[in-house]
């Protein structure tokens, strides 16, 4: 498989040929940064965990350059910083029992660039050929501008794509801003209870980021108990933990509906239902 990047690489923890675990795939997840899989998608990991006929693989687009290195990392040079980051991304997908991870290698600029047409490639080789059932990328309202700009890029791919080629659904998941503000019945809600010591050492692997201060391993699964916690005020909780997302598939039926309109329009039934609840308490 080749890729436009010449030091991408595709990592395949039980050794299979990469079109083959690309092909038995069929939950799929394309993220901006190593760590990013494991926060957002930790639903389709455990969809695929143990499982003889579900089989889970990561795209991740970019090297990971730029990070917050820490006190730990602070003598480590950008590219032992990358491959380190890289490393921890292979040691995940060994723990999470991955059919496969791709790392595309491109910086954040170029993820953010709006003409780069060459991760669009990139991925529609990958879905084309893995065609999974179940996409998960970024939601359209993430405040981290690389997050929106690649899951931009995943649905253009898609878009790109025969329909028989596209998958079923495509996901929007939370990492850098929380979903519990969307209406109820423009959230998708993910349970993502099962396994929790899976859960935590997916996190807790990624030493880079979590030794320059921010405890990622700590908040992503608190976000997760919260959002089970507070899904519902008037009922028993349906689950330890899960985790939010918003259904993009809309966007990949309708190639010719406008992204823009469509994320207004989570926003504009949320204000209604706001302003609404202050007047009916006035």
């Amino acid at each position: 498989m080749e890729f436009i990047k010449t030091d991408a690489e595709v990592f395949i923890p039980d050794g299979k040929p990469v079109v083959e675990a690309l092909k038995r795939t069929t939950h799929m997840t394309v993220s901006a940064h190593h760590d990013d899989i494991e926060i957002m998608a930790y639903h389709g990991i455990a969809e695929c965990f143990n499982s003889n006929s579900n089989w889970f693989t990561g795209v991740v687009v970019t090297n990971g350059a730029g990070s917050s290195k820490g006190e730990f990392y602070s003598s480590f040079s950008e590219e032992e910083f990358i491959n380190i980051r890289k490393l921890e991304q292979k040691k995940a997908a060994f723990i999470g029992e991955y059919s496969a991870v791709a790392m595309l290698n491109y910086t954040s600029a170029e993820a953010k660039d709006p003409g780069n047409t060459d991760i669009i490639k990139d991925l529609k080789l990958l879905i084309s050929n893995a065609k999974p059932e179940i996409i998960y990328t970024h939601n359209l309202f993430d405040k981290h501008k690389t997050h929106i700009s690649v899951a931009l890029k995943v649905i253009e791919a898609v878009r790109d794509l025969e329909p028989s080629e596209r998958p079923k659904k495509l996901y929007g998941c939370e990492v850098w801003r929380s979903l519990d503000w969307l209406m109820s019945s423009d959230r998708v809600t993910f349970d993502a209870s099962a396994n929790p010591n899976i859960a935590s050492a997916l996190i807790e692997v990624y030493n880079s980021q979590i030794a320059g201060n921010k405890e990622y391993h700590k908040a992503a699964i608190g976000r997760r108990h919260a959002n089970a916690t507070f899904y519902s005020s008037h009922t028993s909780d349906l689950s330890k933990n899960s985790i939010l997302g918003m259904d993009l598939t809309p966007l990949i039926v309708d190639t010719a509906m406008d992204i823009s309109l469509f994320a207004k329009g989570f926003i504009e039934r949320f204000s209604v239902e706001a302003l609404n609840a202050i007047k009916d308490a006035l």
